[in-house]
């Protein structure tokens, strides 16, 4: 299998459990966890530029334990003590259980879907929309946003912290074989990293429609990326993994049939030639045995 060396554009898993860990074991594959882009927070400077105001809100849209960190943070730095009525409404459980670093958990007050899909997060926020929200973001807004804003929920964005491109230092290795973005960021990341990248022979794997968008506008064909078969990165490159090695098996297979059949060949015309010689031969013995016959008649 071509594919030996995967960089993952996003921090390690803090869990041993990742799917990314099997894929190491099961394919054989070195997987290196090196993000593109790093987060940075604005200061509380930056952000009174936006003219927002934070206690004029009484519920908060969290997408990520990002926009999280740095909602409380930004609070912190302005002074502003967070109420213990303010109503979160996160994207999925996961994001809701990490609230717990910063107020005490209340099934009251914290609301998330599901499935962690937006969409299954609409129908809660409308069973409550004499709320008024505000939803911390990266200056990137991802699809999320779109979401809201296709069904018309009533918010405010609030850019808390930036996307910047996370530099590779000279002379960094980057002898990857495949490469996994996603977020449009990424792909801006790689391209400005390395601006030969349209030549560079790299399978591309794109996660989100806006990172698909990005990769394509880049010029990058992407070969890999989340279906309802495949719905996670992980399953998804499995998927690929899959089949180069079942094709690289199929190759192997008509390497071994053709040398084989070219051995089979060369025995049959080794074994050809044998038999000629042993008919000359006998032909000969015959000659002469005839040629001895008639002499001794004489």
């Amino acid at each position: 299998m071509n594919i030996k060396k995967i960089l993952v554009s996003q921090p390690r898993p803090t869990s041993e459990k990742s799917p990314y860990f099997d894929l190491e074991k099961k394919y054989g594959v070195e997987i290196v966890f090196r993000p593109f882009i790093k987060v940075e927070g604005l200061s509380s400077k930056e952000f009174r530029q936006s003219k927002i105001n934070v206690p004029d809100y009484s519920a908060i849209i969290l997408t990520a334990r990002t926009a999280i960190d740095h909602f409380f943070r930004l609070c912190k730095e302005l002074r502003y003590n967070v109420p213990d009525t303010l109503k979160y409404f996160c994207v999925s459980e996961t994001v809701a259980h990490y609230l717990q670093k910063y107020v005490i958990y209340r099934k009251r007050k914290i609301f998330y879907s599901e499935s962690g899909l937006m969409e299954d997060l609409i129908p809660i926020i409308a069973k409550h929309n004499k709320e008024t929200y505000l939803m911390p973001v990266s200056d990137v807004h991802n699809d999320k946003a779109v979401v809201l804003d296709n069904n018309k929920v009533k918010y405010v964005k609030a850019v808390m912290y930036r996307t910047v491109s996370n530099n590779f230092t000279p002379g960094e290795t980057f002898d990857y074989d495949m490469l996994v973005f996603f977020t449009p960021a990424g792909i801006k990341s790689y391209t400005t990293n390395f601006p030969d990248y349209k030549d560079r022979k790299v399978v591309i794997a794109a996660m989100g429609q806006t990172t698909l968008e990005a990769a394509t506008n880049a010029g990058l064909q992407v070969d890999i990326t989340i279906s309802p078969e495949a719905p996670s990165m992980a399953s998804a490159i499995e998927q690929y993994l899959k089949k180069a090695l079942l094709e690289e098996e199929k190759a192997a297979a008509k390497v071994a049939k053709k040398a084989t059949e070219t051995s089979k060949a060369k025995d049959d015309a080794e074994m050809t030639a044998a038999e000629k010689r042993s008919a000359a031969a006998k032909k000969a013995a015959a000659t002469r045995k005839a040629k001895a016959a008639a002499a001794n008649k004489k």
